[in-house]
């Protein structure tokens, strides 16, 4: 029976990073994947493959719509859907070909089957034809992610009614797709669909789309997507969701009690997602699932069991591939006897349409429910020259600070390129920078990071300069 210092279960974003800082820091390591291919969720149905279909679909949006005020001259575009599909599925094989290779050149053995616990320090591995094998592991590390949410009312067939996962793969652009649920997921692959000529119906619980982002970011996006031809309904409520193979009903009860009901040709069920941590075996080791089947852990991301940790989708915070990575490398570190730290609400989020949000710390509508003592200022990037001159006019930098000490306490990106310029925000607000920290440090021009040094200077005694 192989032995091993450390064995990861789940070759997601967080599991891999995981085994190859294990691995750097001297630890005999093994992964563990069920499937065939590395990366998880994230590089296979999640992240990259998805990024891969919103700029296809943005640069035919742009070639549809904005080639002729550029002085570009073409004829009419049309959508290759399959050629589409058939780039992003390249795009995920060669990142994933990649994790193999770095699996390789940090001589990290790795298993494919499902891996479940036999005891503290025994793990099975079951391939696909069934066939079981043991490996001994002195610490181990779950890092297996999470799998779309569904609830009784809402059967997805993943033909007509599904998610994210065959939302990636589809033949044809829908006539019109219902997107149950306006989060981060609805919002990219809804996006998607629309740039390529869908119509798009949006039905949210919630008062408004990405709902737990600040109230601005949700409010400006909503003005983008509704350009696009975007419809929502809020405070509804999903009672029902039928399809007869070539038609989806989706029937729901809105705000005021009535029952309302939306037909489509597709329906995209993005209601969040939930830790997968099904099959392996924690009840022969005694570790316990909370009511949302997340694993609890200490400030070390230990389980009940010591030498057992649990990082990423599985455990709980934000379930982002970033997060999960930066949870990989504080595992790893701590099992060396390394001090890591993670500063939790400094961790960005990103929406990835067009324009993107982004955003990190706290909220305007957090800020208020504690009680706190802040100063905003929000600078729009239609006063930016950079943006004008690209046409990405849409969008607002808002900063938040605190009202004594200027210290920046939120930032909220929408706008060209957000996913990239909130690292800077980042950055500031892990070194307790102010405000005018930010306003003072010289920006290139013209930059999109114009807006952010603006809207510091908004929030600091308002004194933005271009607007």
């Amino acid at each position: 029976m192989s032995q091993y210092d450390v064995t990861v279960i789940g070759a997601g974003p967080g599991g891999y990073v995981a085994a190859i800082r294990c691995a750097q820091l001297g630890f005999k390591t093994a992964l563990i994947e069920k499937y065939s291919t590395l990366g998880g969720t994230c590089l296979n149905v999640g992240c990259i493959p998805s990024k891969a279909l919103l700029d296809s679909s943005e640069h035919f949006h742009n070639a549809l719509h904005n080639f002729k005020e550029h002085g570009i001259k073409i004829d009419t575009p049309k959508v290759d859907l399959a050629q589409m599909i058939t780039r992003k599925d390249g795009v995920v094989k060669q990142t994933t070909e990649g994790l193999n290779y770095l699996m390789k050149k940090n001589k990290i053995d790795v298993y494919n089957g499902l891996g479940s616990f036999v005891d503290a320090t025994t793990i099975k591995i079951t391939d696909a034809e069934g066939k079981e094998q043991q490996i001994k592991s002195a610490k181990t590390i779950i890092a297996t992610g999470s799998k779309p949410m569904s609830i009784p009312a809402i059967p997805i067939d993943k033909e007509r009614i599904i998610t994210s996962t065959e939302a990636l793969n589809l033949k044809e652009v829908p006539k019109h797709m219902i997107v149950i649920g306006g989060g981060v997921i609805g919002m990219e692959l809804g996006s998607v669909y629309a740039r390529l000529g869908a119509e798009i119906t949006v039905v949210e619980y919630a008062d408004s789309i990405i709902p737990t982002m600040d109230k601005t970011m949700g409010k400006e996006l909503q003005k983008v997507l509704k350009k696009e031809g975007f419809k929502f309904n809020y405070k509804t409520k999903v009672t029902k969701v039928e399809s007869n193979g070539k038609e989806v009903t989706v029937t729901a009860e809105n705000a005021k009690g009535e029952t309302i009901e939306v037909k489509g040709d597709y329906c995209l069920v993005s209601i969040g997602r939930k830790p997968y941590t099904d099959s392996l075996g924690l009840e022969n080791v005694g570790i316990k699932t909370d009511e949302r089947g997340r694993i609890d852990v200490n400030g070390q991301l230990q389980t009940s069991v010591p030498n057992i940790y649990a990082i990423g989708d599985v455990v709980k915070g934000a379930m982002l591939a970033h997060k999960a990575e930066e949870e990989g490398t504080f595992v790893a570190e701590v099992m060396a006897g390394q001090k890591p730290h993670i500063h939790y609400n400094l961790i960005p989020g990103v929406v990835y349409t067009w324009p993107e949000v982004a955003a990190v710390g706290a909220t305007e509508e957090e800020l208020k429910a504690a009680g706190k003592a802040y100063k905003a200022g929000s600078f729009p990037f239609k006063a930016l020259g950079r943006a004008r001159a690209s046409m990405d006019i849409d969008g607002v930098a808002k900063v938040l600070a605190d009202k004594e000490t200027d210290e920046i306490l939120g930032v909220h990106i929408i706008g060209p390129r957000a996913a990239d310029m909130i690292a800077e925000a980042v950055v500031a607000m892990e070194y307790r920078a102010s405000a005018e920290d930010v306003a003072r440090m010289s920006h290139a021009h013209p930059t999109y990071t114009e807006a952010l040094k603006e809207a510091c200077l908004a929030a600091t005694e308002n004194r933005a300069i271009h607007v």
